[in-house]
């Protein structure tokens, strides 16, 4: 997958580079995500912009920690082979005042907390879900666990599996 990322009201770091990693690390637990031909948008934002799509595109008038937006159905991303030209697969948002806060709650670093974020939203544009039932939330959650782990990130729920 081809990430193309764009770090607004974050401060310096190495945010693409965590990023690549962290997409690397769900195309190992999620295969589909791996496909070359995939073109994916990262923007790290405030909450201000996070809130603005927030309200626009789900009608939630308040900001998120990430905001995934998908453009391929789950049957279409299964079904895209390795060779042809590049897809969309969607759109990913995150909030830095609100992921920095939700780190410091955590007392986790913000980078292994972005980290998790960005996986989380691939996951869905890859259509994966948690809200319908609490057997796909588990699933969702042992797949972010395992990839974090592939970068050396402890699991973020603790012992809940």
């Amino acid at each position: 997958m081809e990430l193309e990322i764009d770090i607004e009201d974050w401060p310096e770091g190495g945010w693409e580079a965590l990023a690549r990693r962290a997409a690397e690390a769900a195309g190992k637990v999620a295969p589909e995500l791996a496909n070359a031909r995939l073109l994916t948008s990262l923007l790290f934002t405030s909450d201000a912009e996070v809130h603005t799509l927030n309200r626009e595109w789900r009608q939630r008038d308040n900001p998120t920690n990430v905001l995934s937006f998908p453009m391929l159905a789950r049957d279409e991303l299964l079904e895209l082979t390795p060779e042809g030209p590049p897809q969309m697969l969607g759109d990913i948002a995150l909030a830095y005042e609100t992921c920095t806060r939700e780190a410091d709650e955590k007392g986790v670093a913000l980078e292994h907390h972005a980290a998790h974020l960005i996986i989380h939203g691939l996951l869905h544009l890859a259509g994966f879900d948690h809200v319908h039932s609490d057997e796909e939330a588990q699933a969702m959650e042992a797949l972010e666990i395992t990839a974090l782990a592939k970068m050396g990130i402890a699991d973020p729920y603790g012992d809940r599996l």
